[in-house]
């Protein structure tokens, strides 16, 4: 079976031209570089944030932006601009590369150069790196994904919170791998109680009888996607349930599927071995999308 990915993208030729923004200045992609000395390259030590362009908008992209500068609170982080900064910077680049739609944007933000490569923050004493990479990007997930359930949790709190975006992935990586090792597409990670929880990318969902279910949000990236779908449920008289569930009630659902940024819905075919539902798009799921979508229109 052909691997696939939850950001999985139609191939794009003009993504080899496009223009990058670097502290300040739009530059050729081959032109788009940090130091080597860099926080985010030495130690991961950054936060980000991905938005995406539907006809010639950023979708929600106030609650992006609180998102991103409340990670930046937490990890003490001065991105050295206000918000309105930010949205400047980014139209910008979007402007420069003459985009308009399916467009993505990555916005990092690091703690900067630092003067040794070590790892104490006073080292880093040239202000932060803010990198924006926007692409042209058309998801293209040729089936439903399939999971492997991973040794990997989403761990406490006072460890690294996993409602942080920070640029420190490994943990989800080595989740990743772990599932592609086991002939899956991605991870299904469990929280620290041994419930299912999310992915090493995206946020998890399941439908059973008509209701669907989601995790409790206190060991996960609470995604703004996965509020929207929350939001939209209650909304449109969806029974939504926020809950503790394991595995059992998962290999039995009617349905799965993923909710982020880049893909919105993308609905699970497999998980370990077993088929969910029919293992194509179920009906939920595809009522979800097109409620999303109508969303995102009238946004």
């Amino acid at each position: 079976m052909t691997k696939v990915t939850t950001h999985q993208a139609e191939e794009d030729a003009r993504n080899e031209d496009i223009l990058i923004y670097v502290d300040g200045r739009i530059v050729p992609k081959a032109q788009a570089m940090v130091s080597v000395y860099d926080s985010g390259f030495l130690l991961g030590d950054g936060v980000w944030e991905g938005l995406r362009l539907y006809d010639g908008r950023w979708a929600f992209l106030d609650e992006h932006l609180d998102r991103l500068f409340e990670a930046a609170k937490a990890i003490d982080l001065d991105i050295g601009m206000e918000q309105a900064g930010v949205i400047t910077a980014l139209h910008d680049t979007q402007r420069a590369n003459g985009m308009s739609t399916d467009a993505h944007a990555r916005l990092m933000i690091t703690r900067g150069v630092k003067t040794r490569p070590f790892q104490h923050p006073s080292l880093s004493q040239q202000g932060p790196t803010f990198v924006i990479i926007v692409e042209h990007s058309t998801p293209s997930i040729a089936r439903p994904i399939t999971l492997a359930t991973v040794p990997h949790q989403r761990g406490l709190p006072m460890t690294q919170d996993p409602k942080l975006n920070s640029h420190s992935k490994l943990n989800c990586i080595l989740a990743c791998i772990a599932a592609q090792k086991a002939g899956a597409d991605e991870a299904l990670m469990l929280d620290v109680h041994g419930f299912v929880n999310t992915t090493n990318a995206c946020n998890f969902f399941i439908v059973k009888k008509g209701a669907v279910w989601t995790s409790t949000g206190d060991y996960c990236m609470n995604g703004i996607t996965r509020q929207k779908v929350i939001d939209l449920c209650r909304a449109n008289d969806i029974p939504i349930h926020e809950r503790n569930f394991s595995l059992v009630d998962t290999y039995s659902a009617d349905e799965a599927f993923l909710t982020g940024t880049f893909g919105a819905q993308t609905p699970v075919g497999n998980i370990d071995g077993r088929v969910i539902g029919t293992g194509e798009l179920g009906p939920m799921t595809e009522r979800l999308r097109g409620l999303y979508k109508e969303l995102i229109a009238n946004a």
